[in-house]
């Protein structure tokens, strides 16, 4: 009924469509493998949307390839400077306001015991 060479044809459609299969998942995992290279903090978000991607006939590939590159660790490394520059700022503007709001608590601690002694004293009798 079916001769070897029909086997052997039908073993080497498989093959070709399991090598295609994983062809196009091993392209789309590309953008994923170049922002795990590149220690990109989105890299899990581009591996799940390159997922999505292939389910979506590569509509979002070659963006998942543009934010892939678009992150460069040497960038982020010049803008520590300015970063602890900031965080200097941030530390001085927190006592300055801390110290602020302790003055005006005690402000309005001793305008609160000063209406208490207002009010005794004119329940005394006393002006007001």
């Amino acid at each position: 009924m079916y001769t070897t060479l029909d086997w052997v044809s039908l073993g080497i459609w498989i093959f070709v469509i399991l090598i295609l299969v994983y062809g196009i998942i091993a392209i789309h995992d590309i953008p994923a493998s170049i922002a795990r290279q590149r220690n990109h903090p989105h890299s899990d978000a581009i591996e799940a949307a390159g997922w999505v991607s292939l389910f979506m006939l590569h509509a979002l590939w070659p963006f998942l390839w543009i934010w892939a590159f678009y992150y460069k660790p040497e960038l982020e490394a010049d803008k520590a400077p300015a970063r602890d520059e900031l965080q200097t700022k941030i530390d001085k503007l927190s006592k300055r306001l801390a110290a602020v709001e302790a003055r005006r608590n005690g402000k309005t601690a001793k305008r609160q015991r000063g209406s208490k002694n207002a009010k005794k004293t004119t329940a005394k009798g006393g002006k007001k």
